[in-house]
């Protein structure tokens, strides 16, 4: 009996496998499935039946049996533009002999050599994967701190704003005199044209009473 060869998946399974675990009643009785631990330091694990280690976020050429076209130590700008017309050149030669002798074994072995320039500039081109990463976590942080930034402005001009709308109206109060010989509280009854100027141009309501206090004179 021959041994049976263990298929993975090449995608995880669909949404609905998993949201049919997170009922409203699996999550009050405390029966939904508990988030994977984080893996430990120095731990194997399995991901669509290749395994990784936990050290190397990037998996080297040489541990996956692939041959390796660039150095150890190089610039990688001037590496994939290297790739990138030795992956031209070898796709003219593949032309060539499609063209002038399709059977032959060369055309073979440029499709093998074009797949290997493929897989070196995709092993180049994922090690900057840790820097985009890093960049795109800077541009979403210099994007709260502009959101912050402006969330606290806005708010230091409404807090002026209500500032000056008490100010106003405090100024706007009658003010008592204590110096009234009668020993009751005389009310002010002239207002500074400067105040009034002021209410009038802060409240919105001001010209409204102005003109029922004129349609009450009118009538008395």
């Amino acid at each position: 009996m021959s041994n049976q060869e263990t298929q993975v998946s090449s995608l995880p399974m669909p949404p609905e496998r998993y949201i049919a675990n997170y009922t409203d009643e699996n999550i009050r009785r405390n029966r939904a499935p508990r988030p994977p631990p984080p893996p430990a330091q120095h731990e194997v694990y399995s991901m669509f039946g290749i395994q990784y280690n936990n050290d190397e976020m990037i998996r080297s050429l040489e541990s996956q049996n692939i041959k390796r076209l660039i150095p150890i130590h190089f610039d990688r700008r001037k590496e994939l533009k290297k790739l990138n017309h030795s992956l031209l050149v070898n796709f003219l030669d593949l032309i060539d002999f499609l063209i002038l002798n399709p059977d032959s074994p060369r055309r073979t072995e440029k499709i093998d050599d074009i797949s290997l320039l493929f897989v070196n500039m995709h092993h180049l081109l994922n090690e900057f994967r840790p820097h985009q990463a890093r960049e795109t976590l800077r541009v979403m942080m210099e994007m709260q701190k502009r959101q912050r930034v402006e969330t606290a402005t806005r708010f230091q001009k409404h807090l002026e704003r209500v500032r000056e709308i008490v100010n106003t109206a405090f100024s706007a109060l009658p003010i008592l005199d204590d110096d009234d010989e009668s020993g009751g509280a005389k009310i002010k009854t002239e207002v500074d044209p400067l105040e009034a100027n002021a209410a009038a141009k802060n409240d919105p309501s001001y010209q409204h009473d102005r003109m029922l206090c004129k349609l009450v004179d009118a009538i008395e």
